[in-house]
């Protein structure tokens, strides 16, 4: 699993060390910054995964720091939760207009800012996945466009069930769904269509698909359970 990487933008020392133990403790790797002209050189010159932003700032202030990030196209869609002492509706507000995703105020419940930093890069992450016309994992590109399929620039022959099989799994990566559950969303009101229906398609997706079909790359299968896309494929 391809770990995330957190900055914390804040000038208040015991902030920044209460926020990374936390985040780092839960499996992020968490990096900090304690003004803004230097989060901003680190956001320019590296990737993230999240910021916890603070309001007040030395130089460069949170909300302009956020007004930077979302008006650059290499940066706006990080997600970003300001953490500040300001806690008025004014300034939350005002933050969330500049177009953070959440706003926590201090003193705060260290476990509750884990939650919301799983939450809205949980909702960024679907969000994302929405938006694209063409998805990428491992080798496989899918454009929802023109339902169609490449394999290391090689186009594959899928049935118009088994795009769709493909996307909605690949769509919602990592979570596992029965046979009844993918013939509900997959197959719709399609009369006289069985669960195992599911695993004929299966196995003629991986046929295309997967380079070794009996040791499967991307559609995955958990015993007695149902199939998932391996989000790390």
């Amino acid at each position: 699993m391809t770990v995330k990487k957190v900055l914390v933008v804040d000038d208040e020392p015991d902030i920044v060390e209460l926020v990374s133990y936390n985040l780092s403790k839960e499996g992020f790797e968490v990096s900090s910054a304690a003004d803004g002209e230097e989060a901003l050189a680190r956001i320019r010159k590296e990737r993230f995964d999240f910021l916890v932003l603070d309001l007040m700032l030395p130089g460069i202030q949170g909300l302009e720091l956020c007004r930077i990030v979302r008006n650059d196209p290499h940066t706006r869609g990080i997600p970003i939760i300001m953490l500040t002492a300001k806690g008025e509706e004014v300034d939350k507000i005002l933050g969330l207009e500049m177009g953070a995703d959440d706003y926590m105020a201090k003193p705060f419940s260290p476990r509750e800012l884990v939650a919301r930093v799983r939450a809205v890069m949980r909702r960024a992450s679907e969000r994302t996945a929405a938006d694209e016309k063409v998805l990428r994992i491992g080798g496989l590109v899918i454009n929802r466009e023109t339902y169609s399929v490449t394999k290391e620039g090689k186009d594959l022959a899928l049935s118009s069930t088994e795009f769709r099989l493909l996307l909605y799994l690949v769509e919602r990566r990592g979570k596992v769904f029965s046979r009844d559950q993918l013939l509900d969303a997959v197959w719709k009101d399609e009369a006289f269509v069985e669960p195992r229906t599911v695993d004929v398609h299966v196995r003629r997706l991986r046929a295309q698909i997967e380079d070794d079909p009996s040791s499967p790359r991307y559609v995955r299968t958990k015993r007695g359970i149902g199939y998932y896309v391996d989000p790390d494929a």
